[in-house]
């Protein structure tokens, strides 16, 4: 269960203050797949940070299973990520020097895992994606909508429980970025919690839940037109 209890942000902007979030309080069970909508600086991006451990809330608390994320220390919300929770962002932040199979290996190689398993699990995460021929390509060899497939297995490969997801699809062509979204659903009928935040409506709508955003505040949560489908 991830939790927002009366969560506000703001920021200083040239000395003027900015909310970010106003007052937010929402709560999404474990396994839910909730897909965050509204216009540009109505909160979507900093409610993600703050789901993620990445942004010191101004007021309220931030809850993932009973435990409060901001009164843990900066190296236990750390842990906390490297454990529990995969990022997925619209500018897919691969290494550029780096293999798909060596981009992939890093997260395991920084949680201890040794070599043959970090290999074998690198190797498992990016044939799912489709990528068995491209294991040894640079990101600058591989198409956009390749170089999103290696973010998605490198998410995975401290497997994940909670997946936050910026934009997966904004740089991604009509075709690749269904292709992306029925990876989600996949994750999501595997038990994992997704929070995606994006402006693209069909790709909102195959989430369980939307939550619109405006001027920092929740001011819709209505089910996705999946949901609607199997009531």
């Amino acid at each position: 269960m991830i939790q927002m209890e009366n969560v506000t942000k703001t920021y200083t902007l040239r000395k003027q203050q900015v909310i970010g979030l106003d007052d937010a309080t929402l709560a999404i069970p474990a396994g839910d797949f909730v897909s965050l909508v509204g216009p540009s600086g109505s909160g979507k991006s900093t409610l993600l940070l703050m789901l993620g451990g990445m942004l010191t809330p101004t007021a309220g608390r931030v809850l993932i299973d009973g435990e409060s994320l901001y009164d843990l220390p900066a190296d236990g919300r750390a842990r906390f990520r490297k454990q529990r929770i995969g990022f997925v962002f619209q500018t897919f932040n691969l290494v550029p020097y780096l293999t798909a199979l060596e981009n992939v290996r890093v997260p395991l190689y920084l949680a201890g895992v040794g070599g043959d398993d970090q290999l074998e699990r690198a190797t498992a995460l990016l044939n799912r994606m489709g990528l068995g021929q491209r294991l040894d390509h640079k990101p600058t060899e591989l198409s956009v909508g390749q170089q999103q497939r290696v973010a998605l297995a490198r998410m995975l490969a401290n497997d994940p429980a909670i997946i936050l997801a910026d934009e997966p699809t904004g740089n991604l062509d009509p075709e690749t970025g269904e292709q992306i979204i029925r990876f989600f659903e996949e994750f999501n009928a595997e038990g994992r919690t997704i929070v995606m935040v994006t402006h693209d409506p069909q790709a909102a709508e195959r989430a369980e839940r939307t939550l619109k955003l405006r001027e920092g505040r929740v001011v819709e949560d209505r089910p996705g037109k999946r949901m609607l489908q199997v009531a």
